[in-house]
């Protein structure tokens, strides 16, 4: 409600909801019976919203003067997508956005790994050849982040605008971005394995980008 989304319908069962009731254009009282097979999940707190989407395209973002944008193209795993949302809020990214994607963007599990995220970080759904276009458009420098012919993360500039594009952890991203790509960069791995989970992985370079923007702030 507080990210402006219009709430439905309302389902709410009496014997466990004590609260003011939000505004809705439709409500319902529900036994607790009725509630439990409507619920997700068994602790939730006795009242269901049914919310109207909504639906940014690319060009309804409004890009700060040196934009940061993260891209992930065709994850799969709901609750990766929430855990990259909830960290683009702390790093105040201007967008997320999601290219071919594999997954309902408003999935229960990545909502709840989310945090609310999803409604406070501008995310879009579409096609890489719409998002190269409109990055290239803007004059964003493509980060893509991969282990062949790539860099340390840390020596490269990302003051200026700046989307960080991350793939699947099976098989990484495609060529069409590896092309499109202005720098290939990687993070170094010093175990035995050649990989983290796509959300560690792009917390990690998010606030590198964070890090660098506030020492330019400091000095």
């Amino acid at each position: 409600m507080e990210a402006g989304f219009e709430i439905d319908t309302l389902f709410v069962c009496p014997d466990l909801y004590f609260g003011e009731l939000p505004s809705a254009s439709h409500c319902f009282e529900v036994s607790p019976e009725v509630y439990a097979r409507v619920a997700y999940r068994g602790t939730t707190e006795g009242i269901i919203g049914e919310v109207r989407t909504r639906s940014l395209r690319l060009s309804d973002l409004r890009l700060s003067e040196h934009p940061l944008i993260v891209v992930l193209e065709s994850v799969e795993k709901p609750g990766n997508l929430g855990a990259v949302l909830r960290s683009a809020d702390a790093a105040q990214v201007d967008a997320v956005v999601i290219c071919d994607p594999l997954t309902d963007l408003f999935n229960p599990n990545l909502i709840r790994s989310s945090l609310g995220a999803l409604f406070t970080v501008p995310t879009i759904v579409c096609d890489s050849a719409e998002c190269i276009e409109f990055l290239h458009k803007n004059g964003i420098k493509i980060l893509t982040a991969q282990l062949q012919d790539s860099h340390l993360y840390y020596d490269t500039d990302m003051c200026v605008g700046t989307a960080i594009v991350m793939g699947t952890e099976s098989t990484g991203l495609t060529d069409q971005w590896r092309k499109a790509a202005d720098a290939h960069i990687r993070i170094p791995m010093l175990g035995r394995l050649d990989s983290l989970n796509v959300s560690v992985s792009a917390a990690i370079l998010m606030f590198e980008a964070v890090r660098q923007r506030s020492a330019i702030v400091r000095e």
